[in-house]
């Protein structure tokens, strides 16, 4: 068997960015064979996957494009496990890639972005696999979406670690760029569940009213009001969870609705993503 030098391990450890120690065994194994030694490195990183596979990423890398005529927008959140990786080039430069190729070629799911291939013609799962196994932690595209609208605004926390994309409409061909934002940030701050009451689930709506109910029962009052203080308190609960109906949060005295109005008359937001990495 051959001697493996340190200045082959060296050029393994700088074409792969793998650890030395990894990088002299794989070149052991490999019988000093380059191409065989990235295969079994790549090998273990599929290992590595698969061991680290049930672990939480809660960290990584929110990224944000919007297209140039502004009517599109795509959000991909690449996450890890640990801080001190999502802000390695190699994590860095996986995400800004995947991000590119979304814009580039449009796919409708998590899945078939994942499938693309990236421009050394392997796939994102292949080099999301391959940074696995270099870094040793769990990496993940968590979130992939894509919104459309009149205009489309885009917020990232200055964290890197949330990021909003809503959608205008009624716009009448002008730039409501500030007031975009403005939303934007009121989605980021006040993490509102739906854009409004209609896009409550039922399940959630049914336990609001039950919640109401108990709540209504436990104060004592009348079995025959406690359906009407229900509705009351669900009211309240739109309000405060829905984002067209919460109050702006840099003027209370105005709902998002209103607020929109007041910049131009029938202004108003058709959807809206808030992605946050925790």
């Amino acid at each position: 068997m051959s001697t493996i030098t340190a200045a082959e391990v060296n050029k393994l450890r700088t074409m792969t960015g793998a650890g030395m120690m990894d990088c002299k065994k794989a070149l052991t194994e490999s019988g000093g064979d380059f191409e065989a030694a990235i295969d079994i490195l790549r090998k273990k990183g599929q290992k590595v996957s698969a061991a680290r596979a049930e672990n939480t990423t809660s960290e990584g890398i929110v990224g944000i494009t919007i297209s140039a005529d502004g009517k599109n927008g795509k959000l991909v959140a690449l996450a890890c496990e640990t801080e001190p990786v999502s802000k390695v080039a190699d994590f860095k430069n996986l995400a800004e890639a995947i991000l590119n190729v979304a814009v580039a070629k449009n796919p409708k799911t998590t899945e078939e972005l994942s499938s693309l291939a990236l421009a050394d013609g392997r796939s994102v799962q292949d080099h999301i696999i391959d940074l696995t196994g270099k870094i040793g932690e769990k990496v993940a595209i968590t979130s992939y979406v894509s919104i459309d609208g009149e205009q489309v605004v885009p917020y990232v926390h200055s964290n890197g670690k949330l990021g909003v994309l809503v959608a205008l409409k009624n716009t009448g061909g002008k730039d409501f760029s500030e007031a975009g934002k403005d939303v934007a940030m009121q989605a980021a701050a006040m993490k509102p569940i739906a854009l409004d009451k209609d896009g409550v689930d039922a399940a959630t709506v049914e336990r609001e009213i039950e919640i109401g109910k108990e709540q209504a029962r436990a104060e004592g009052k009348p079995e025959a009001m406690l359906e009407k203080i229900a509705l009351g308190k669900l009211n309240k609960f739109y309000k405060d969870n829905t984002l067209l109906n919460q109050e702006f949060v840099k003027d209370n005295s105005k709902s998002i609705a209103q607020m929109l109005d007041g910049h131009h008359k029938g202004l108003t937001v058709s959807a809206f993503v808030r992605i946050a990495l925790a």
